[in-house]
């Protein structure tokens, strides 16, 4: 599942800080605009008490998490949209991401430079909502006359892809986002072949200040944040991307103490990486047998089959039966013998919808 998430934000907003933590990448941070230049990618591990469970459970030769890609893009300016900065580079490298990670800079430092001279998050969300607006308004304007045209000979094609633009359209000159448009299936398939920046899922980081990771909500930056994402149905993730830096380098022990120091029971990232990996849609279902328990990244609505070949294409094309026990009973029963004994190990066919945190094995023949 190669999906990703793109870091986005005004310069010197945390991003780069930011993505070193989550990947420990060492990618450049420094006090400037313009300090990340090419869009730095790393992977990360999806964070997953179950797979602890069920490496104690299964005592296997080794353990395979799953894994989550970011991006991180450089930061974009007012007038991206019409080449300030690198601002069309920026852009195309946003049109390649599944979903946006939009940092927010949520708090005072006067030795930290903001590219606008102030501390205003809403205003800074806006600049750079309006910049993707404008570049999806331009890259629709051309399809929009051609599209009219063709609709006219009443090419069903035509007229079903006129009836989404003319949806998207007004709602894009107005400043919204086109995700913001409300659409059934049929048009969210044909919104996708427009690749629409403003048509991604949007997920708000706000990075905030070490003295108010225990408890952001205090900040009213955040407050306005969050009041501004309710508005589109986002979530509002809080961070404080210097000390998530530090978290990364220590080890397990250290790391528990130092968020116990903080008043946290769990670090930003591991949020963050969750709530992204959710953002998409995605879940996990869980192989486990002596030599490898291993956790795998599937769409959320896969049939068995569909999930088979994620580990290989022969598990789909051969494809007979799934024996399943969710992690849950497993979790309870111990083992998968005293589980199927107990009834909790399912047969289940080419039908079936995998569900989260699903344990299981797959039975193919070529």
């Amino acid at each position: 599942m190669a999906l990703t998430a793109g870091i986005v934000g005004l310069p010197n907003v945390g991003k780069s800080t930011l993505f070193n933590a989550i990947t420990k990448a060492g990618a450049e941070a420094a006090n400037y605009p313009f300090a990340t230049i090419d869009p730095n990618v790393g992977m990360v591990e999806v964070p997953d008490w179950r797979l602890n469970r069920l490496t104690e459970l299964v005592q296997p030769k080794k353990t395979v998490p799953t894994t989550f890609e970011f991006t991180d893009i450089a930061g974009i300016v007012k007038g991206a949209s019409k080449g300030e900065g690198l601002g069309n580079q920026f852009l195309s490298h946003i049109r390649q991401v599944d979903a946006i990670c939009h940092v927010v800079r949520c708090f005072d430092d006067p030795n930290i430079t903001h590219v606008e001279g102030r501390i205003d998050p809403i205003a800074d969300v806006e600049t750079i909502n309006l910049e993707l607006v404008l570049a999806d308004l331009e890259s629709i304007a051309k399809r929009y006359e051609k599209v009219a045209k063709v609709a006219k000979t009443k090419d069903k094609q035509a007229l079903a892809e006129f009836n989404v633009l003319s949806k998207i359209k007004p709602v894009l000159e107005e400043g919204k986002s086109a995700r913001s448009v409300e659409l059934d299936e049929e048009e969210q398939k044909i919104l996708k072949g427009f690749f629409l920046l403003t048509a991604k899922p949007v997920l708000y980081v706000a990075n905030v200040a070490e003295d108010d990771v225990a408890d952001p909500d205090s900040n009213h930056y955040v407050q306005a944040v969050k009041e501004f994402a309710a508005t589109e149905n986002s979530e509002v993730i809080a961070v404080c991307a210097e000390a998530e830096e530090e978290i990364a380098e220590l080890d397990d022990e250290d790391k528990g103490e130092f968020l116990e120091a903080l008043g946290i029971q769990e670090s930003g990232l591991d949020k963050l990486i969750r709530a992204a990996y959710d953002l998409l849609g995605l879940a996990t279902y869980f192989t486990a047998g002596v030599q490898e328990v291993r956790a795998w990244t599937f769409k959320k609505g896969m049939k068995a089959p569909q999930a088979a070949g994620i580990i290989h294409s022969d598990f789909e094309r051969g494809f007979i039966r799934a024996e399943t026990v969710s992690f849950a009973d497993l979790d309870h029963y111990q083992t998968m013998q005293a589980a199927k004994e107990a009834g909790r190990v399912r047969s289940e066919g080419k039908e079936y919808v995998v569900q989260d945190g699903d344990v299981m094995l797959f039975r193919f023949n070529v």
